[in-house]
């Protein structure tokens, strides 16, 4: 039993609720990623809405982003 899933089901309902354009985010987040960027610049190893678990390529450092669906962004990486 994932004892995550009822704050992620929130987290994903109230980030697609609220579609933000990517100028939006970069202004709330700082650097934002479509999906062709995210799969440039990290490998994605793990996904559960609204996160998946990345390394970033260029140091090898793991962190999580956050995405929203449309249009499909990924920001707030934060090492973990």
């Amino acid at each position: 039993m994932d004892q995550t899933e009822g704050i992620r089901r929130v987290l994903v309902a109230e980030i697609n609720s609220k579609l933000s354009e990517r100028e939006t985010l970069e202004k709330e987040y700082g650097q934002v990623w479509d999906t062709q960027e995210v799969q440039r610049d990290f490998e994605i190893i793990g996904f559960m809405a609204p996160f998946v678990v990345a390394i970033r390529r260029s140091d090898k450092v793991k962190g999580v982003l956050t995405f929203q669906d449309r249009p499909r962004f990924y920001f707030d990486f934060h090492k973990s």
